[in-house]
C-alpha cells in the first residue's frame, strides 16, 4: 500500500468497508495494487467462512492472477471503473470454471463460459473472488441447505442474513467484498438487504442480462445489486446492466449512467403499509411500522408530499404461483442428483408441473394486474412500504417443517417484496434501522416501469441524511 492510501486508510477495516467506487479510486490513482485488495478480501474471506459461510466456492488462485493482470493493465495506463477491485456473484450465475449449483447438492460440470453477468463484470475490470451461498433453487427467505449449511448474519450470528441472496448480503455486511450481485424472484435482493443494512435494487426486468438464460423463473426473476451506498449499488448497475442478443426483455437504457443520477425533485410519495394477499396469518412488526413510518416523515421533512395510499393488488397472486413454481420444476431439472433435494423443493416442483397449464394464463394476466397497480402512478411518483413483515428470521426457523408450514412462516415475514417480481417494475431496498435488539430493518422504494433513476436519487437523498453507510456490523 502506498504512503498516501497508508494515511487515509490506516486500518484494514477501513479499507474493507471503504465501498466500491473508493476502492477503485485506490488502484486507479495507484494509492494500493489491485493485489493488495484482493489479498485483502481473500483474507478477510477466508477468516469468516466457518462462521458466516457467505461463499460457495472462494477463486482465491485465480482472483490473484487476475488481480496482477489487472496491475499490469494499470500500469500500461488502461482505466476501467471496477478494474482490480474484487467482487461476488451469487451461485445461479454462470462463472467460467465454476459450477453453478444454485443452492444444491451434486455432482455439477464446471461451466465453460461466463454467462453475461460474468462477462460484464470482467468487461469493467472486476476481480470475481467467488461465488456466494443460496438455498434451494433461490426458494426461500434465508440461506441455509444441506450443500452448505447456514449462512449467517453479520449483525447476529443467531439470525439469518435473508435470502435468497443472503450469501452476496452477508458478504457485503461483513465487509469481505464492497459489492455483490444477487438475484431476486420474489425479494431476494431486497430482503437480504432489508435484513443486513444495505442497499438492495431490484431493477426493471430484463434491465441486467440473464443470459444464458434468455429470461429467469418465466420472467419474474432479476438481477440485481448489493451494496451499503446508494453510489456503489448504482456503479454496480452501471456495469452489469444491459443486454444481448436472445434475451427476451429489452428495456430501454437510461438517459445516463444510474450512478450519476440527478438529486431528487419534490415527489409525490404513497405510503403503503398494507399487506398483499398472503395465504397465512401475517402481522406487520410495531418496530418495522415505526421505522417505515420514520422514513416517510422524514421525506416530509425534505420536501416531498408523503400521503397513505396502496396499491390495488388484484390477482397478482395467479400470475406468481404458476410462474415461479413452474421455475422450480424446470431447474430440478438440471440438478445431477434431484434424490439429494429438500422434500419441500421436490414438493414445489410437483406444484409446478401441476400449474404449467396456467402458464399462458398466468403470462396473459400480467398486463391487466399491472395496469390494475400502476394505477397508483397517476397520483404518485413513488411508493413506500415495508420491505419486510419481521426482523431477520432466527437459523433453523424452518428447519424440519412441511412445505405448508414453511410456506406460512415465510410468507408472513416476507409478504410485501413479491408483486414488483410480477410486474418487472424496479425496486430498492433502503435501511430504516436497527430493531432494539440491534438487528437491521429496511424500507422499500416502489417504482413505475423503467424509474430506477428516480428511485435511486431519492434513496441517495435518504442517505445523504441517514448516513447509514457509516454503521458496520460489530460481529
Amino acid at each position: 500500500m502506498g504512503p498516501t492510501a497508508a494515511r487515509q486508510i490506516s486500518d484494514p477495516d477501513d479499507l474493507a468497508f471503504a465501498g466500491l467506487r473508493r476502492q477503485a479510486e485506490l488502484v486507479a490513482a495507484g494509492e494500493l495494487s489491485a493485489r493488495e485488495l484482493v489479498e485483502s478480501s481473500l483474507r478477510r474471506i477466508e477468516a469468516a467462512q466457518p462462521t458466516l459461510g457467505a461463499f460457495r466456492c472462494v477463486r482465491a488462485d485465480a482472483a490473484l492472477a487476475e488481480a496482477d493482470d489487472a496491475d499490469r493493465r494499470l500500469s500500461a495506463g488502461e482505466r476501467l471503473p471496477l478494474l482490480g477491485v474484487p467482487v461476488a456473484i451469487k451461485d445461479d450465475m454462470d462463472l467460467a470454471g465454476e459450477t453453478t449449483a444454485f443452492g444444491c447438492a451434486g455432482g455439477f460440470e464446471p461451466k465453460s463460459d461466463d454467462g453475461e453477468v460474468a462477462r460484464r463484470l470482467r468487461a469493467a475490470g472486476a476481480v470475481i473472488v467467488g461465488k456466494t451461498n443460496t438455498p434451494e433453487i433461490g426458494q426461500w427467505p434465508m440461506t441455509e441447505g444441506a450443500a452448505f449449511g447456514a449462512t449467517r448474519n453479520p449483525w447476529s450470528l443467531d439470525h439469518t442474513p435473508g435470502g435468497s441472496s443472503g450469501g452476496s448480503a452477508a458478504a457485503v455486511a461483513a465487509g469481505l467484498v464492497p459489492a455483490a450481485v444477487g438475484s431476486d424472484g420474489a425479494g431476494s435482493v431486497r430482503i437480504p438487504a432489508a435484513w443486513t443494512h444495505l442497499v438492495g435494487i431490484k431493477p426493471q426486468r430484463g434491465r441486467v442480462s440473464t443470459w444464458p438464460d434468455p429470461e429467469a423463473f418465466n420472467g419474474i426473476t432479476c438481477i440485481g445489486p448489493l451494496a451499503r451506498s446508494v453510489e456503489d449499488a448504482a456503479l454496480l448497475l452501471d456495469a452489469i446492466a444491459g443486454n444481448r442478443p436472445g434475451d427476451a426483455h429489452r428495456p430501454p437504457p437510461p438517459a445516463e449512467p444510474f450512478a450519476a443520477t440527478a438529486p431528487a425533485r419534490p415527489l409525490r410519495i404513497a405510503l403503503s403499509l398494507r399487506i398483499p394477499f398472503t395465504p397465512a396469518p401475517t402481522r406487520l412488526d410495531p418496530a418495522i411500522r415505526a421505522a417505515v413510518e420514520r422514513v416517510a416523515h422524514l421525506l416530509e421533512r425534505l420536501g416531498h408530499h408523503v400521503e397513505e395510499a396502496d396499491p390495488r393488488y388484484g390477482l397478482v397472486g395467479a400470475s406468481f404461483m404458476p410462474r415461479s413454481t413452474a421455475g422450480v420444476s424446470e431447474w430440478v431439472k438440471r440438478v445431477p442428483e434431484p434424490l439429494h433435494l429438500d422434500p419441500r423443493t421436490h414438493e414445489n416442483a410437483r406444484l409446478g408441473r401441476r400449474l404449467r397449464p396456467l402458464l399462458g394464463f398466468a403470462r396473459r394476466l400480467e398486463r391487466p394486474v399491472q395496469r390494475q397497480i400502476g394505477r397508483i402512478f397517476r397520483r404518485f411518483d413513488v411508493v413506500l412500504t415495508p420491505t419486510t413483515a419481521q426482523p431477520p428470521l432466527a437459523i433453523g426457523a424452518i428447519d424440519g417443517l412441511g412445505g405448508w408450514k414453511t410456506d406460512k412462516l415465510v410468507t408472513a415475514a416476507c409478504p410485501y417484496a413479491w408483486p414488483w417480481n410480477v410486474v418487472g417494475w424496479p425496486a430498492l431496498n433502503v435501511p430504516a434501522g436497527l430493531t432494539a435488539g440491534g438487528l437491521p430493518i429496511g424500507a422499500q422504494l416502489l417504482g413505475p416501469a423503467n424509474g430506477e433513476p428516480r428511485l435511486l436519487s431519492l434513496a441517495a437523498q435518504l442517505e445523504a441524511n441517514e448516513r447509514w453507510h457509516r454503521l458496520r456490523p460489530a460481529s
